[in-house]
């Protein structure tokens, strides 16, 4: 069975493009509105009896429909010694109903000519399917279904575990870079849940219980906590009258109160030196920054969007400045070299900076480099053509972006999940582009103190000899 890879990327959105393109397919007007002739047609939001809030974005060019369901639940929604129920609930989604037996839920998709899958992140969890627009009915029912009334007996949730720890060693513990990057984020945090690997920790893997997960599935999969998102081939009146018929039904109840778990304020520099079997060495620099929270104005919402931009230039295109200054030329530093700004998230944001040294050059090197590119745009700020590009580039992107209907639903989704409205694309445009080179400089200067970093390390061991290649466990939906 197929089956996706949980999202184990940083707890806000890799590189300038991939941040900003997360708004890039929202829809961008009032829903009561009325499109204008020629126009593309507006997403419409719609809150159900029972809570659930219901996203419609018509799209008519294609005969086809994306479908999804989105929990404002996510890894960080877990608590200590539980880490990774999350997404194993999500590969329990998929165990059955006393409607749906195991395994015909993904062989029902199929037979209508579709294809479905989920993912799991720290703010949410997601799942898809994609299907003719005519059989959208039929997959309303089917996950409207699992939403509801997912069930599974013990045996199959053993089964499944032992495959999400599967996954664990083949993502993680088989790549010295991301449990670098494990060590790292659970290093900056203190208080944020950020700092659990989405994953899981493997001990908790161990103790994990199915109990655990269906209390997990109680508490979490809550109408006012979900939100379905329907785009393509569609009509909105249509869509609204079959979410009210499968969804609609479901009953309501009070989504559980979030306690606040606010991250302290760092009070001076952190270093990790991580070492683990490879065959070369990388340093990331982890810098606390502010988060992008809502459309209503102030330095931290400038500063982020700033932020944003900065990463763009330093790493946002082919040749950027760290591309030039440490990965070219004979006497480079870096066989690569990357920045990237997490925009926005439900916890606490980062600008990270990495490279992975050259060939007899070290870590220490390559970071006092990166350093130096902020410090020189601190002092030196950027020019007018470096943000026409970067910012032109952006909007190119976002245009293209719309050709998907994935995207659009995905983005819709990831809107939601944030508490963004219907026209952040729109609005998002008009902020980007009123970035100005003194804000990029400013923010260079304020945000890259030793107190607000972290510094990781990775120190090559010697590699492990081959042994036998592992195989995916069975009941593996990847």
């Amino acid at each position: 069975m197929k089956h996706h890879a949980p999202t184990l990327i940083p707890p806000g959105l890799t590189r300038f493009g991939a941040a900003l393109l997360t708004w890039a397919a929202l829809s961008t007007a009032n829903a009561q509105a009325p499109a204008a002739p020629g126009a593309p047609v507006q997403a419409q939001q719609f809150t159900l009896a029972n809570g659930m809030s219901l996203i419609v974005k018509p799209d008519r060019r294609a005969p086809t429909a994306v479908h999804m369901l989105w929990l404002r639940a996510g890894s960080m929604d877990e608590v200590d010694g539980s880490s990774g129920v999350a997404h194993v609930l999500e590969h329990m989604l998929f165990k059955g109903t006393p409607r749906v037996p195991v395994g015909e839920f993904s062989r029902r998709v199929a037979a209508l000519g579709g294809r479905d899958n989920a993912f799991t992140s720290l703010d949410y969890t997601g799942y898809y399917q994609q299907i003719p627009a005519a059989r959208l009915a039929d997959v309303m029912q089917l996950e409207a279904d699992r939403f509801a009334n997912n069930q599974w007996p013990d045996e199959e949730f053993k089964k499944e575990l032992e495959v999400v720890k599967e996954e664990r060693r083949m993502r993680t513990e088989d790549d010295p870079q991301a449990l670098m990057n494990e060590a790292l984020h659970a290093a900056v945090f203190v208080a944020s849940p950020y700092r659990r690997p989405i994953v899981g920790w493997m001990s908790d893997l161990d103790a994990l219980t199915p109990d655990d997960a269906r209390a997990f599935y109680q508490r979490w999969y809550v109408p006012a906590n979900a939100a379905v998102v329907v785009a393509g081939d569609v009509d909105v009146a249509e869509v609204r009258r079959l979410a009210e018929k499968y969804y609609g039904q479901i009953p309501g109840r009070a989504v559980p109160a979030r306690k606040p778990r606010v991250e302290p304020a760092q009070t001076g520099l952190k270093r990790i030196a991580f070492k683990a079997p490879a065959e070369q060495a990388m340093v990331t620099l982890a810098y606390k920054v502010p988060t992008f929270q809502s459309f209503a104005g102030g330095q931290e919402e400038g500063d982020a969007l700033a932020l944003t931009v900065l990463a763009a230039v330093l790493d946002g295109y082919s040749g950027a400045r760290l591309a030039r200054a440490l990965t070219q030329g004979p006497d480079r530093l870096a066989d690569s070299a990357g920045a990237y700004n997490g925009l926005w998230g439900r916890g606490p944001q980062l600008f990270m900076l990495s490279g992975v040294p050259a060939q007899g050059k070290t870590a220490e090197q390559v970071e006092a480099a990166l350093r130096a590119q902020v410090a020189r745009i601190a002092a030196e700020g950027v020019s007018e053509a470096e943000l026409a590009r970067v910012k032109t580039q952006w909007v190119a992107s976002a245009v293209y972006k719309l050709d998907s209907v994935f995207n659009q639903a995905r983005e819709l989704g990831t809107s939601w999940v944030q508490g963004q409205p219907l026209d952040a694309h729109e609005r998002l445009i008009e902020r980007l582009r009123a970035v100005s080179a003194d804000q990029v400089k400013a923010v260079a200067a304020r945000y890259f103190g030793d107190d607000q970093l972290t510094v990781a390390q990775l120190l090559p061991q010697a590699l492990k000899k081959a042994g036998k290649p592992r195989t995916a466990a069975a009941g593996s939906r990847h």
